[in-house]
């Protein structure tokens, strides 16, 4: 197993058919201990324990501090490290530039930007201690072809400033031990998008794409059992594409 006695935090993870529910359940089947950070409506307990009892949700709203903050020396009293972090976390509308409020604008800054902020904030000085730790931030090909199917500007330039995130963080904390890295996932099945989308027009973006087919949430937890294990050892402040060849660059 690649991940025996690690311990990794997920963000936004509790929604079953998604992309956090799924990478908790490929890193929990490889040895990690997983916990599962999410609003109380998406009853991140519930999603935990079927992955089984040893592994915890826990309720948080991942653009409050002192909920990151409480999130974290909650894992470091139960299981006294963190070795991975995926900042999952993330809100998409579907807007024109000039439709934009300020109420949608920060709404989706925050969730996506600084949720991945405030959170990797919260865990680096445990993964400091340990010297070693891992950080995965989710992305979006949104955020570099300008614009993706559903999500409006301030959706590309939320996903963006991940991007640039994870780089600086990548460039600052390899030092310690720390590996940053990103995924940017293309259009992949998901509740969020399950019915903005019809059976016709999905066939037509599939034709679009090298590999013709959509992304289901396995795509992406493999992607992120990679960034998280030693397998990418080597890796730090890359952009992972899986986008079954949407954006070839």
């Amino acid at each position: 197993m690649l991940l025996a006695d690690h311990v990794a935090l997920i963000t936004g993870g509790a929604g079953l058919n998604g992309l956090g529910f799924a990478t908790a359940r490929l890193l929990a089947s490889h040895g990690a201990r997983v916990v599962i950070a999410d609003l109380e409506a998406a009853r991140p307990a519930e999603a935990a324990a079927q992955l089984g009892p040893q592994h915890q949700g826990l309720v948080a709203n991942v653009t409050v501090k002192a909920d990151a903050e409480a999130v974290v020396a909650r894992v470091l009293e139960q299981f006294g490290r963190i070795d991975i972090l995926v900042n999952n976390a993330g809100i998409t509308q579907p807007r024109k530039t000039v439709d934009i409020s300020e109420a949608d604008y920060e709404a989706v800054m925050d969730v996506s930007l600084r949720g991945t902020l405030l959170f990797s904030q919260a865990v680096i000085p445990a993964m400091q201690r340990q010297r070693s730790g891992s950080i995965v931030c989710i992305s979006s090909v949104s955020a570099q072809r300008g614009g993706g199917i559903l999500g409006g500007p301030h959706y590309s330039a939320a996903k963006a400033g991940v991007l640039g995130l994870a780089r600086a963080m990548a460039r600052e904390l390899g030092p310690d031990g720390i590996r940053v890295n990103c995924i940017t996932p293309g259009l992949i099945t998901t509740d969020i998008n399950k019915d903005k989308l019809t059976a016709e027009r999905k066939a037509e973006i599939s034709e679009t794409i090298p590999l013709a087919r959509l992304g289901v949430p396995a795509d992406v937890a493999g992607a992120c059992l990679f960034l998280a294990s030693d397998l990418s050892g080597y890796c730090t402040g890359i952009t992972l594409d899986v986008n079954g060849g949407m954006l070839i660059h």
